[in-house]
């Protein structure tokens, strides 16, 4: 003899259908707790490429030895939103005439200011430095790759970019002056190669322009 409920199911039936539908019901919260967590997940993500770092790859010789091909690198992001970029500061960039294009080079002028680039010898003129001071670059291993010459007076809101490596570079000397509008962020970390792990910190420079500097009749 069976017993039955008021559902008209046999007991064993009652059983295996409420365990089907607690094991779906369970199904279901741990599908909706996974998708929430990715939601979540993607929202932060997005937030943090948005916002704070972003991720880039770099393809080229320009800024060697700093930085060579392959190097992966992370850009913040963030801190131009609170202050002005620096002279020394290596950042990622948007070419200015074609922005799915980004470089990677170093800050050497900054707004106001004119620069001069000969025989591979960068001088700064600028209200405190009306006659000039010469940028001492020890980033820079080999002078005599240095390229070509340049005189440039930048506006409000522009810089001079240049790589390290002279030679192999295509920055301001080729194209002119940089908007700040197109600069995304200050190169802050590189987490590959696994034996160049490195946090980049502002060079340390002395001197008014934040850059060692030397007269040019020293030279």
């Amino acid at each position: 003899m069976r017993l039955r409920f008021q559902s008209g199911l046999p007991f064993e039936a009652l059983l295996y259908y409420n365990n089907s539908t607690n094991y779906m019901k369970k199904t279901l919260i741990s599908l909706l707790e996974i998708v929430e967590v990715g939601l979540i997940s993607l929202v932060i993500i997005t937030v943090i490429r948005t916002v704070l770092v972003q991720p880039f790859l770099v393809n080229g010789a320009s800024m060697e030895p700093g930085f060579s091909s392959g190097d992966y690198l992370l850009v913040d992001e963030l801190t131009y939103r609170f202050r002005s970029p620096e002279r020394g500061e290596v950042i990622v960039f948007r070419y200015p005439n074609d922005e799915s294009v980004f470089y990677i080079k170093r800050i050497v002028g900054l707004p106001g200011e004119r620069i001069t680039v000969s025989s591979g010898v960068v001088t700064v003129f600028n209200d405190k430095y009306p006659d000039g001071v010469v940028i001492n670059e020890p980033y820079i291993l080999d002078e005599s790759t240095r390229g070509q010459d340049i005189d440039l007076t930048l506006n409000d809101g522009t810089y001079v970019v240049l790589g390290d490596n002279r030679q192999y570079s295509y920055d301001s000397r080729s194209w002119g002056s940089l908007d700040r509008e197109e600069i995304v962020g200050l190169v802050r970390l590189r987490l590959w190669p696994l034996n160049k792990v490195q946090a980049f910190e502002h060079q340390q420079y002395s001197g008014e322009l934040r850059m060692e500097v030397e007269s040019p009749s020293a030279k």
